[in-house]
């Protein structure tokens, strides 16, 4: 039986979520190892609640750097990146499927360009993309183009799991919910210097694919949160307060419109403006209320957790020496 043990601090950890891929194991496992077989490394199998043999091939053919969580249902693959960062240990952090759509062997080229050219992120982009036309290409061009323009994080690839980061940029993420395909965003809010680079891709052999039409919706939902975190999660009152101040003062033109119709004698019952102009103020205090509540929530959020709304890259001290003159006056 493998024994899995946490070594001491590796270059790179290589963190990869499965999910029902027994069949992909073994040559997932061979490929990875003798791809970094140069590179000190730790390979992290994230086991999603797999409902086949995923957790028997692994532990059967996984080596003496090889760790394996176990999930005991399915938490979804934006949890599982999460668990598997958290216990990374490298300097860097590689993340990928394990389809064996992606290849192992561009991890040591990402990580020697994330070196040499200080990049905190190094994004792999699908060149030449093995997926059906209709059914996978075109609604992934279609999402990466609306996902660049709002976001304005310029990739062109943000469907391509595998990415090299430095461990401090992935371990401060904060993965949550299905929100594995706006990593890049995440990553540039705590300021990284991120490039992209064109990586191999492979047709799915064994197994089935994960993704389908289905997941659009789910991505034009966490678009929308992304948004929100890009530009007022750390001020909410700008965004609701705002909503809320243009929506009572609109109402409330309209009610004093309507009061002035009624002091000149004309009958305002039933008219659908009224009722437009009573939900819009209702409405306008609701939005500012709650803009007060998310400004409370956010600084809970921050100072009972003695958390800042910065982060500092790094602090240099000068090395100059003070000479102070001593010479005393007679």
């Amino acid at each position: 039986m493998t024994k899995f043990y946490r070594m001491s601090k590796p270059q790179i950890s290589v963190v990869i979520t499965v999910y029902n891929e027994e069949d992909n194991i073994q040559p997932l496992l061979e490929q990875t190892y003798a791809a970094l077989a140069a590179i000190d490394y730790e390979v992290i199998l994230i086991e999603d609640g797999s409902t086949d043999r995923t957790v028997a091939e692994v532990k059967k053919y996984a080596n003496s750097r090889t760790k394996l969580i176990i999930f005991n249902r399915n938490f979804g693959q934006t949890t599982a990146l999460a668990a598997g960062i958290d216990m990374a240990t490298g300097e860097y952090i590689c993340t990928m499927d394990g389809d064996l759509q992606n290849d192992p062997t561009d991890i040591p080229v990402m990580l020697q360009k994330a070196i040499d050219e200080e990049w905190d992120v190094v994004a792999g982009r699908r060149a030449n993309r093995k997926d059906g036309f209709v059914l996978r290409k075109i609604p992934s061009k279609i999402a990466n183009w609306v996902i660049r323009n709002t976001t304005k994080v310029y990739l062109k690839d943000y469907g391509c799991t595998l990415r090299v980061y430095k461990a401090e940029i992935a371990q401060g993420m904060g993965l949550y919910g299905e929100l594995h395909r706006f990593i890049p965003v995440l990553a540039m809010q705590q300021g990284a210097k991120m490039t992209e680079m064109d990586v191999k891709h492979h047709p799915r052999i064994h197994g089935e694919s994960k993704y389908g039409l289905s997941r659009t919706f789910k991505v034009m939902s966490d678009l929308i949160l992304m948004l929100f975190f890009q530009k007022y999660f750390q001020r909410p009152i700008h965004l609701f307060g705002g909503i809320g101040i243009i929506a009572f003062m609109i109402g409330l033109l309209i009610n004093l419109y309507l009061l002035i119709l009624k002091i000149m004698g004309e009958d305002i019952w039933g008219r659908p403006i009224m009722i437009l102009g009573f939900i819009l103020v209702l409405g306008g205090i609701q939005f500012i209320t709650t803009g007060i509540i998310a400004e409370i929530i956010v600084r809970t959020y921050f100072e009972s957790q003695d958390k800042t709304t910065y982060s500092i890259k790094a602090v240099y001290r000068g090395e100059k020496v003070e000479v102070r003159n001593t010479k005393s006056e007679v």
